[in-house]
């Protein structure tokens, strides 16, 4: 590598925290900036504001190492920097577009801070022409000379330390090639692919690569309900159409649907960017329908095996919309909550990190418990939303000795079916046979 970079990143959430302290892992120096004061102290002791496996110890040894620090102040932040990224939110709005007043705002404060030319590289997930407006934006309030830059991530939370030493590519959109080359000489360290595109280019490649994802897992998830009324079993059909190179295995796991901050957001963003230039992406908007409503298959299939869920407590195993993340948008298990209460049941939940999260978006009713074994004691059925290690570790025995009705309703199919057939329970999961050892009489 050639001498590093001084680097400023706007925004330390998920995508500005974890670019930042593995820009400082590869030898930059780099100030992170966030307008909550008490975030910033946090960080300067190696706490990090988000759950994601190995950050705080790579955050608390690069800031100790002196390469990465934390600010408030724009100004300090920007001083004689060469690269700014923005890695600020996109929230959804009503409508389904990106709300972009986050990014607008550091727009000004770039344009108002900076006293030398820079490369500004917007990281955040905005709609294609963003960054052209973003250029417009920071010139119309500065005479200072910039560059702007597209460089989309494609993390998955909970194993974002791991994909950014060694994920697929690293795109770079740019109009310019001289800025270009500057952003893939500070990668370079990453020893990943570098493909360099113009910037509309580099902005869909990332609402396409998500679209696409979330498009093949409502498609695995439409067959395992095909195969759960035609007798075929999910994982076997997955496995075999994994074995063709032209599909691939990943993202083949039938369940109850996607969440997040990503998948959710993207799709119903792609839907309003086609609709703003005409065209109706029918297939999209399908894709996003079957989400919402495998989301409620769990409840669906709880209904037609007791009748009525009136009165019946169900023990949520489980919050995060997916394991080694504290995450929960969009979180299958929201709606779930929603639809049991609905039907009259209670419900006492557990996830070893996601709580106090969960407290903020799941109903008032729910209550929580402080181990696995806390929420089955007395519940009369297990949900399972999330699959957590330790939740998939659960014995059968466990299930039994607590649970009333001993009955187990499987949204990420944690289990073999041959275990469920050997405990003796009442076993129901996604795309495969239930296990029933009797009828339950409505």
């Amino acid at each position: 590598m050639n001498e590093p970079k001084k680097i400023a990143v706007v925004g330390t959430g998920y995508v500005g925290l974890v670019t930042g302290v593995a820009l400082s892992e590869i030898g930059h120096n780099v100030m992170c900036v966030d307008l909550d004061e008490s975030k910033v102290e946090s960080m300067k002791k190696g706490i990090s504001p988000i759950y994601e496996p190995g950050l705080d110890e790579l955050m608390l040894k690069n800031y100790t190492e002196g390469r990465l620090n934390f600010t408030t102040n724009h100004e300090e932040a920007f001083n004689g920097v060469e690269v700014i990224y923005i890695a600020v939110g996109t929230p959804e709005k009503k409508d389904g577009t990106a709300d972009m007043k986050y990014i607008n705002a550091v727009c000004v404060d770039i344009a108002n801070n900076i006293s030398n030319r820079v490369i500004v590289v917007t990281k955040s997930t905005v709609p294609v022409g963003t960054n052209e407006q973003i250029e417009e934006l920071i010139k119309t309030n500065t005479n200072v000379p910039f560059n702007v830059v597209s460089n989309p991530e494609f993390l998955r939370e909970g194993s974002a330390i791991y994909d950014t030493f060694n994920g697929d590519r690293i795109i770079i959109g740019s109009d310019s090639e001289e800025p270009a080359n500057v952003i893939a000489e500070i990668n370079k360290p990453f020893g990943l692919e570098i493909y360099k595109t113009n910037l509309r280019s580099a902005e869909m490649i990332k609402y396409a690569s998500n679209a696409f994802l979330a498009t093949k897992i409502s498609f695995i998830n439409e067959i395992a309900n095909i195969s759960s009324l035609l007798g075929a079993n999910i994982e076997e059909v997955a496995a075999g159409m994994g074995f063709d190179k032209r599909i691939g295995s990943n993202f083949l796991n039938a369940g109850i649907g996607y969440g997040g901050s990503c998948f959710p957001k993207d799709t119903k963003a792609l839907v309003q960017i086609a609709g703003g230039i005409d065209h109706n992406f029918n297939l999209l908007k399908a894709v996003i329908e079957v989400n919402n409503k495998q989301q409620l298959l769990l409840v669906e299939k709880a209904k037609a095996y007791y009748g009525s869920l009136k009165g019946k407590k169900v023990a949520m195993l489980g919050l995060a919309f997916k394991p080694n993340t504290d995450d929960m948008r969009e979180a299958a298990s929201i709606v779930t909550a929603e639809e049991l209460i609905l039907a009259g049941a209670s419900i006492i939940a557990y996830d070893p990190i996601a709580m106090e999260n969960a407290k903020e978006v799941l109903p008032e009713a729910v209550e929580y418990a402080n181990t696995v074994e806390e929420a089955l004691n007395g519940a009369d059925t297990a949900f399972i939303m999330t699959e957590w290690e330790e939740i998939k570790n659960i014995s059968f025995n466990v299930f039994k000795k607590h649970l009333i009705d001993g009955s187990i309703f499987d949204g990420r199919n944690c289990y073999s079916l041959e275990e469920a057939r050997l405990s003796q329970l009442d076993y129901h999961s996604i795309g495969r046979p239930d296990v029933l050892r009797r009828k339950i009489l409505v």
